[in-house]
């Protein structure tokens, strides 16, 4: 594991992937809720991070980001809908099935109508001409199924302040669970810190990296969130490392980027 190779306390003090020798690995920032409100951070949280890790990976060799998508694990069902769910799901289908880009799928915010997602649901393209205003246009649509698969070849749990350094700094961004609280939702910009002795974890954003604030002497974590650029910090928030940060610390998953399918289990020590 990384925190086994990399020692926290020999790291910077600023490590964030939106700038690192004036590259920006990061992918753009998307808001889950439009065009109508849908509980798909669970999607959106790891989609982002393991995007970023493909960036990282890729480097020069990629002619433009990398953006997984997060509808297809909505469609699928993959860890749960716009109801809410599991992030861990999306890291099995990453492992067993492959994501397929964001070109594959629109956003929509939306269920599907039926219980299983077929080839069309996951990837497609539609013909001339346009559909009628109020009709889907399915029918002039067809699957595409010779997209690239994203995989994730292991994913593992990631836990504290020195678990998420290491990782972060060796392989890329994280996603994690965190208490959106109402004091979360209204963030405007700053280190944001919140008292809450019970924090419930309801909420999955992405972490990118961290900080220190030189006049506060604090450090901070940056992250991702999933409700549009005008929120926040053009879409992301810092908020303090250690202590009263509504458990942004506490559960964590990271995966290893790769263009391979997987043909064993994963080891059983570091599902979720």
């Amino acid at each position: 594991m990384a925190w086994e190779e990399v020692e926290a306390g020999t790291l910077p003090k600023n490590w964030d992937w939106r700038n690192i020798s004036g590259v920006n690995y990061v992918s753009w920032s998307l808001n889950q809720h439009i065009p109508q409100y849908c509980g798909s951070c669970w999607a959106h949280g790891t989609t982002s991070a393991l995007a970023d890790r493909f960036n990282i990976l890729l480097k020069d060799h990629n002619p433009t980001p990398v953006g997984l998508n997060a509808q297809v694990m909505v469609n699928c069902q993959a860890g749960g809908s716009c109801y809410g769910g599991d992030p861990s799901g999306v890291y099995d289908y990453a492992y067993y099935t492959g994501i397929p880009d964001s070109s594959c799928m629109q956003y929509v915010a939306k269920n599907l109508d039926k219980d299983d997602c077929d080839a069309i649901d996951v990837c497609r393209d539609c013909h001339w001409p346009p559909p009628p205003e109020g009709d889907s246009g399915i029918e002039g649509c067809f699957a595409v199924t010779n997209y690239r698969r994203y995989y994730a070849s292991n994913y593992y749990s990631v836990s504290g302040p020195t678990q998420m350094k290491s990782e972060l700094y060796k392989n890329g961004p994280i996603g994690c669970g965190i208490d959106a609280t109402d004091g979360l939702e209204k963030y405007m910009g700053g280190i944001y810190s919140e008292k809450n002795i019970w924090p419930s974890i309801n909420h999955e954003i992405s972490v990118v990296g961290w900080g220190f604030d030189e006049a506060s002497q604090t450090e901070y974590w940056v992250g991702r969130n999933s409700w549009g650029t005008y929120w926040g910090e053009n879409g992301f928030f810092r908020i303090k490392m250690y202590t009263d940060n509504l458990a942004i610390e506490e559960d964590c998953i990271a995966a290893i980027p790769s263009f391979k399918p997987n043909q064993v289990e994963p080891p059983t020590e570091v599902m979720i």
